[in-house]
């Protein structure tokens, strides 16, 4: 129950962040914005303020904004509709909800720098045996502390300095440098080239030396300025990750069934980091806040890119397409949004069921 609670609470707060970012964009050109609900269907409570009826609706799952206007079949003709609003404007207001959501997401991933990053250390937990680690004589429980002078902390530091001094080149010698039982150790490791999967489930070669890492995980506070850094640089690193992934899932470079989730795969997700404490848990609230808002802004009409492929249109062509032409668009582009979200869910239940993995 206290998971189910979690979950629902954190995408309210994602959809709550989306739908200020409309809201607030909406006002600021002087769009009437009628209703601003956290949830949908009956309403069940809310206040009313500066002609906006704040709501909670019955249904917890979503929220919406509605703007005088917003519908073309409801204009009317009015000064405080968004349809008689420049389309510069309008633009602004279908692009605000994913940009609150990109800048929440900033925020998020800055404040768990502050904190500190769970970090795995930099202790061998595990030698591979065959591979070149055992062969040169590294042991469990040694903690690498250079490779190739290059100062190692964590873990990553590890992967990023085999990688680097490798160059998925043949006879490369790293000098790894260990501490075991209080003494320093040199020790030479020549790497294999091993065809591995990554993350995109390409085959790709990676130079591996057989050692993993021991379960310690340390967490590494920053000072304020710092996790700023840290926090826009890894929003940048997963941003451009998760546009190569879409590239690679369009051109059919990475399958859809293993690589795409859905709300109930992302409310696992969840559950699981809220388990662990609150930082794994904002750190998935963070990558969901930076996945939403680029999924939004993908050219594909009912999201908020859609709409702004319309504008875009309109701006070209010096008027909007027809109410006809937009409503066929639409409703084909809603059954094939309707059909892909079954068809992911239903991908996330089979990795939930027993049989999923079989």
């Amino acid at each position: 129950m206290l998971t189910i609670i979690v979950v629902l609470a954190v995408f309210s707060v994602i959809i709550l962040v989306h739908e200020a970012g409309h809201l607030v964009a909406a006002k600021k050109i002087g769009v009437d914005v009628e209703v601003f609900s956290l949830g949908f269907g009956k309403r069940l409570c809310g206040v009313k303020r500066g002609g906006t009826d704040y709501r909670i609706s019955l249904l917890p799952f979503g929220g919406y904004v509605k703007m005088r206007g917003e519908d073309p079949a409801d204009v009317e003709g009015r000064d405080d509709e968004l349809a008689s609003k420049p389309v510069g404007h309008r633009f602004w207001v279908m692009a605000a909800g994913s940009l609150t959501n990109y800048i929440f997401a900033f925020i998020l991933f800055s404040v768990i720098f502050t904190i500190g990053v769970p970090m795995l250390s930099n202790e061998i937990g595990e030698v591979l045996k065959g591979y070149p680690a055992a062969k040169a004589g590294i042991k469990v429980g040694d903690e690498i502390t250079s490779i190739n002078h290059h100062e190692i902390k964590y873990w990553d530091d590890i992967v990023g300095a085999i990688k680097t001094e490798s160059a998925d080149s043949e006879n490369t010698r790293l000098n790894i440098t260990v501490v075991r039982g209080g003494k320093t150790l040199d020790i030479e490791v020549i790497p294999d080239i091993s065809t591995v999967t990554n993350v995109f489930g390409q085959t790709i070669s990676r130079p591996m030396i057989g050692v993993a890492p021991k379960d310690k995980i340390l967490s590494i506070p920053h000072d304020p300025l710092s996790a700023i850094y840290l926090g826009g640089k890894r929003l940048l690193t997963l941003t451009g990750v998760t546009y190569k992934g879409i590239w690679l899932l369009i051109t059919g470079g990475m399958p859809v069934k293993s690589s795409v989730s859905g709300p109930i795969g992302i409310a696992r997700l969840m559950g699981q980091a809220a388990k662990l404490g609150i930082v794994p848990l904002m750190i998935i609230t963070a990558h969901v806040n930076m996945a939403l808002a680029i999924f939004n802004l993908l050219p594909f009409p009912v999201l908020d890119g859609g709409h702004i492929i319309f504008l875009g249109l309109e701006k070209a062509r010096g008027k909007a397409l027809s109410l006809k032409a937009q409503e066929i668009v639409t409703q084909a582009a809603l059954i094939l949004l309707i059909g892909f979200a079954l068809f992911v869910s239903w991908q996330d239940i089979v990795k939930i069921l027993p049989f999923g993995g079989k």
